[in-house]
């Protein structure tokens, strides 16, 4: 027998695991009424700046979630430079820069989920 905490939709429940009679197969049963709980606070993001700053766009190729940010608002950068990177399909994956410029803009945070071809930052 395991107890375990499920969240689902939002709502909290306790419930414990056993063996079900015969079958062999585990049957859930609820452990006692829990009263809701709030969710977990997200983890504060960074502030965003306003999405379009620059006049060349920075597409991610590939759906995915950023894991790290590899450049700041202002800072110089060549055509093919990361700009950021994601991991897709537990590959880590550079988001280059199109073109020459000044990043003007940086429209995701560390942990956001991109589809393809989402403009993550912005180039001047």
């Amino acid at each position: 027998m395991k107890n375990y905490t499920i969240t689902v939709n939002g709502n909290v429940y306790d419930v414990t695991v056993e063996e079900g009679a015969g079958s062999g197969a585990p049957v859930a049963r609820p452990a006692a009424p829990v009263a809701p709980r709030a969710a977990a606070p997200a983890a504060p993001k960074a502030a965003a700046p306003s999405a379009g700053a620059g006049a060349t766009k920075v597409e991610v190729g590939a759906a995915g979630k950023v894991v790290r940010i590899d450049t700041t608002v202002g800072q110089a950068v060549k055509k093919g430079d990361a700009v950021l990177t994601i991991e897709s399909m537990k590959m880590e994956i550079p988001v280059a820069a199109p073109a020459d410029g000044t990043v003007a803009s940086i429209d995701v945070a560390v942990g956001d989920a991109v589809e393809a071809g989402k403009v993550v930052a912005t180039l001047n």
